[in-house]
């Protein structure tokens, strides 16, 4: 079992140093000159040089930073660097590619992850099968029993319980013909669906057609290749970040509430929860966490990446520079903001521990 501390340190360096890493990369991939890459802020605790770049290992784990030569136009080159490994002295999409990177990068964490975990443990199936019938329910008027194995429904084949859930909440018809095994017996039932009022994960209303039935505890494991587990893992990732980015809309359209704004407290107690639940847990949160990292990013928030993304496309459409006046001021925006943002996720914190 990790130690929970150990574990809130390890999960934090390696969103912040996979995020970083984007920008190092791109940045020398361009042969950008990159002076100090630093996991954490403020004082310097170690450090070591390589090359033109010195690497840091800072006080305070709540970030990093590359820092390249020639941020701005006003910045001065010095010695080792020369006049052409300046930033800003690159055209827009090479500035835009260096930026971008970072939050990449961690959208390329969480599919490694998820590609290792695939092609570890297999992908766990959940069986279409019934573990029980709610009384008054089309599934009791149908003749379904417990203990039922869904094969078909209206002639599409199902081999999951998931599989079984989006072929009758999105079938054209109430009247459903299902295709089930009981004991050796294969049978062929008719049924139809009643439409039920739900909340789904945003607590939001929502009305979806429903047999009636539950699902039996019997799972199963598809052991993967290596290259499908990184396809499945792909996949999955895919899936993630639009349900990310959806939770995010939702957020700022206040049909989620502020509330569920969570900080570093929150972050630090997830990781200690699931440290100590083992490695796998661990490693599906470290995996969730760096896709929300990546998207908070690619935000149009300046000073965030996806501010400065804005600004080098703007650059690109008018082919010359926001004025450094209109950057200052939007940037200013852009701290209040993220400051604003950073009270409330604290505040939450604090109200969650003392409840």
């Amino acid at each position: 079992m990790l130690n929970s501390t150990l574990a809130v340190i390890l999960v934090l360096g390696l969103l912040i140093f996979f995020h970083e890493l984007g920008h190092f990369l791109i940045a020398r991939l361009f042969k950008i000159g990159v002076s100090i890459f630093s996991l954490g802020f403020g004082p310097k605790l170690l450090s070591f040089q390589k090359g033109k770049t010195q690497y840091r290992l800072s006080a305070i784990p709540l970030g990093g930073y590359v820092k390249l030569v020639g941020e701005s136009k006003d910045q001065a080159i010095e010695p080792p660097f020369a006049a052409e490994e300046s930033f800003a002295l690159r055209p827009a999409y090479q500035k835009m590619l260096v930026v971008v990177a970072g939050p990449l990068f961690n959208l390329l964490l969480a599919w490694f992850i998820f590609w290792g975990l695939f092609f570890a443990q297999g992908k766990v199936y959940l069986l279409p099968q019934i573990g029980e019938v709610v009384p008054n329910t089309p599934a009791q008027a149908a003749g379904l029993q417990a203990g039922d194995l869904i094969l078909e429904v209206n002639g599409q084949k199902i081999e999951t319980w998931s599989e079984l859930v989006e072929a009758v909440q999105e079938s054209d018809t109430a009247q459903l013909t299902l295709k089930v095994q009981r004991n050796q017996q294969i049978l062929t039932l008719q049924a139809k669906t009643k439409a039920k009022t739900l909340k789904n994960i945003f607590g939001e209303t929502v009305v979806k057609p429903q047999l009636g039935i539950i699902a039996a505890d019997n799972f199963f494991t598809q052991k993967l290749s290596f290259f499908a587990a990184a396809q499945e893992g792909l996949v999955h990732t895919g899936r993630i970040i639009k349900l990310t980015w959806l939770g995010i809309v939702k957020l700022i359209e206040r049909i989620l509430p502020l509330e569920t704004i969570g900080g570093p407290l929150t972050i630090a107690k997830l990781v200690s929860d699931q440290a100590k639940q083992g490695w796998v847990n661990l490693l599906n949160l470290t995996a969730l966490l760096s896709i929300n990292l990546g998207l908070l990013n690619l935000l149009p928030i300046p000073i965030l990446d996806g501010g400065h993304i804005l600004f080098y496309s703007l650059e690109m459409i008018m082919r010359r520079p926001l004025s450094e006046r209109i950057q200052q001021i939007s940037l200013k925006i852009g701290l209040a903001l993220l400051l604003l943002l950073m009270g409330i996720a604290i505040y939450n914190d604090l109200m969650r521990i003392f409840k």
